[in-house]
């Protein structure tokens, strides 16, 4: 580096570091550029998003419709996404030969289904804009130095020197990982885990492993309830709306020591009242037909079964010989069944966590802290966190770009 010549560090390889450093190699070329990222790998949870698909983005109509899928950090995205939004993505990747594609349910991924075509177009941005990627390096401590610039110690005993640091580590999940950061003086909102899954140890709905149905999930004692895809797996439930639950309950559930009830309920668009209504019409309907061999509301075959064994339904019972008891409790665990849930899963490498740098004392405009000049965040190292979709992707990309940007400002003033 020349004695003119200015550089930013970038602490962190995922997708709001990389997407910051490639962005401000781009709007700054004479700026020097430096990736630091403490693991061997870059990009890891691109890699892995979506199953290997890589879930770039949602594909909402506005910013308020998005904001809403941000258990922490609604009104800080609301103003980050004004400068970097789901548009601007998608042509961001287009202008670089990546199209994207919506899916029915809003998740966005790169037409070849493959999260390596994302993982090569932002690499050859990094060679193109020739930037300095260092692995396996990791940033232990930072302070501003008497000439006004970044002295950052690194783990393997060097040292390095930045004019503009911005630090997009991720979130962590014990709260003593923070302290580095706090020595700035900023303060750490607590982490809980987000997006995981429900362990139901030994429960017999785990045999229906792979079976998946549209369900409501409550949680009982509390106001948190989604709908959305279910998903039963060996060691209890996972699928969207368990994901979208875990996220928006992260604090609550972390406090119930990840001990519960789950209600579920197989039939949302019925409640027991409703069912009650509609069961006598299906009862005349069905009459002569087994309830094994004539499931009327369209359940998994194998969930439908399950269901009629724990009631203890025989199998040659005909809907019209069903009696009151039994008919009473299957419409119970058609619409209420609890499950006791006891522990978590994260899912898949997906690790997110709520929790992190305060909110305001970062400028949304910026992604500058506000209270120390030339240090930036991108990322989920923010109390930012969305729920399964693409939506912390989105928040990466855009906090990674309006950091990238607002340095590139800074630097040609």
């Amino acid at each position: 580096m020349s004695s003119e010549q200015k550089r930013l560090v970038v602490a962190g390889g995922g997708a709001a570091g990389f997407f910051c450093a490639v962005n401000a190699a781009r709007l700054c070329p004479q700026l020097e550029v430096v990736l630091l990222e403490k693991t061997g790998k870059l990009l890891s949870k691109v890699k892995v998003s979506g199953g290997g698909r890589c879930n770039v983005t949602h594909n909402a109509p506005d910013i308020t419709y998005m904001a809403k899928r941000y258990p922490r950090g609604q009104n800080f995205v609301k103003k980050s996404f004004s400068r970097f939004f789901v548009p601007d993505t998608v042509n961001w990747f287009a202008e670089r030969g990546v199209k994207l594609k919506a899916e029915e349910d809003g998740r966005m991924f790169p037409v070849t289904d493959s999260s390596q075509t994302i993982i090569d177009c932002l690499l050859r941005e990094a060679d193109k804009y020739h930037l300095s990627i260092r692995t396996n390096t990791e940033v232990t401590s930072f302070k501003k130095g008497k000439d006004g610039r970044w002295q950052l110690q690194l783990q393997n005993g060097h040292e390095l020197t930045a004019d503009y640091l911005c630090i997009a580590a991720g979130g962590y999940a014990q709260a003593n990982k923070f302290a580095w950061l706090e020595q700035t003086g900023h303060s750490i909102v607590p982490p809980a885990p987000s997006l995981f899954t429900f362990n139901m140890p030994g429960n017999p709905i785990t045999a229906l492993m792979g079976v998946a149905n549209t369900a409501q999930v409550k949680v009982a004692g509390t106001k948190l309830q989604e709908v959305g895809p279910l998903l039963i797996t060996h060691w209890g439930m996972s699928g969207p709306a368990v994901l979208r639950l875990s996220a928006w309950g992260a604090r609550e559930l972390q406090q119930l020591q990840y001990t519960f009830t789950a209600i579920v309920n197989w039939l949302p668009s019925y409640n027991e009242n409703t069912l009650r209504e509609d069961w006598q019409h299906l009862r005349f309907e069905l009459g002569k037909q087994k309830l094994h061999h004539k499931n009327p509301f369209s359940l998994p075959q194998r969930l439908w079964q399950f269901l009629l064994q724990q009631v203890g339904i025989p199998e040659e019972m005909r809907w019209a010989d069903l009696p009151a008891k039994d008919q009473n409790r299957l419409m119970k665990l058609l619409v209420s069944m609890e499950f006791p849930v006891k522990g978590k899963t994260t899912f898949k490498e997906e690790f997110v966590t709520c929790g992190g740098i305060t909110l305001s004392e970062i400028d949304p405009a910026t992604m500058e802290s506000r209270l120390v000049p030339d240090l930036y965040f991108a990322g989920e190292v923010m109390d930012v966190d969305g729920i399964t979709g693409g939506f912390n992707f989105q928040h990466a990309w855009t906090s990674g770009f309006v950091a990238a940007n607002a340095i590139a400002l800074a630097h040609l003033r």
